[in-house]
């Protein structure tokens, strides 16, 4: 049984520029994204969080996108191996990271400011 050769390295990085293109584009024209999973209960804090606050992000479920896998292989290597990949939060077109570090600046106080200064908050 014959295996397909690997695919070269040009036609992986358009594979991969295609979601890359598509995250930045998101994260640069929305005050705050949420890429999720719909059944993740990190992911449904995430999205509590920022709803309870007033928040009105633009949340992309990849579990209900056919390119869904391919764009959390792109965030994965966005975001660094050596943290979870999902949730991903990004706010003023910058990452901002997962349901840890939203609660952490939550508590300490930088969140509502955070927030406010990217569009997302006029209060």
């Amino acid at each position: 049984m014959e295996t397909a050769p690997p695919l070269p390295l040009p036609v992986l990085e358009l594979e991969m520029r295609a979601p890359y293109e598509m995250i930045h584009h998101l994260a640069s024209s929305n005050a705050v994204v949420v890429f999720s999973m719909s059944d993740c209960c990190m992911s449904t804090v995430a999205k509590r969080l920022l709803f309870s606050l007033g928040v009105g992000p633009t949340v992309v479920e990849l579990d209900e996108r056919a390119d869904g896998p391919s764009i959390r292989a792109v965030l994965y290597q966005l975001v660094g191996a050596h943290q979870p990949t999902l949730p991903a939060v990004f706010i003023g077109g910058k990452f901002v990271g997962g349901v840890e570090t939203l609660m952490a600046r939550h508590i300490n106080g930088t969140l509502v400011p955070l927030l406010k200064e990217a569009g997302a908050l006029w209060l």
